[in-house]
């Protein structure tokens, strides 16, 4: 095993890891360039969208749409399951994995992130991180403008209000809102 493969290793598992590392700057432009393709593409050429979406994730099932523009990390680190739906200027940081189940609907503007920083200045300045997964249930639907954060998990069902900043675990058939988000009432 390479010095970098065991830091990508360190980075899936949750360990801090030296994202300064060359080959992690390569593997993040070359995602940048894919990432361009796709928001270049005809928004009327889906069969190309959906090739490039495709190769670039780790899984995403057969029926989806992902609006211009996205934005990732690298890709190889999401799975996405059937019937999903992602607005217009989704962001995913993938350097931990994000898993989204079934049936998902994602508003604009969303944001989910992996990566973790230091808190002190110093050590956060030598370039070392850490990441924790972002796993979202099947029928869930997150709101325009909703941040998910390092670690949460959403449980099936539930539902994440317009602008709400997810910051613990979300339990299945419920809405939260707000920032933290919060319970707000039981959903169907």
């Amino acid at each position: 095993m390479t010095p970098f493969e065991r830091e990508w290793e360190k980075m899936l598992s949750g360990e801090v890891y030296d994202a300064q590392m060359p080959e992690f700057h390569e593997r993040l432009a070359l995602a940048r360039h894919a990432m361009r393709r796709f928001n270049d593409l005809p928004p009327l050429d889906i069969e190309a969208q959906h090739a490039l979406l495709k190769s670039l994730f780790g899984r995403i099932g057969e029926k989806f749409t992902v609006n211009q523009p996205f934005r990732c990390d690298y890709g190889c680190n999401i799975f996405i399951g059937e019937n999903f739906f992602a607005n217009f200027n989704l962001t995913i940081l993938d350097e931990a994995k994000v898993t989204i189940g079934d049936n998902c609907f994602i508003g604009p503007n969303v944001s989910i992130y992996t990566a973790c920083h230091p808190l002190n200045a110093r050590e956060r300045a030598t370039g070392v991180e850490w990441a924790e997964p972002v796993t979202v249930g099947n029928d869930v639907w997150i709101g325009g403008g909703a941040t998910l954060l390092p670690g949460v998990t959403v449980g099936d069902g539930a539902v994440i209000a317009a602008g709400a900043v997810v910051t613990r675990p979300v339990e299945p058939y419920t809405l939260v809102g707000g920032n933290p988000a919060r319970f707000i009432k039981k959903v169907d």
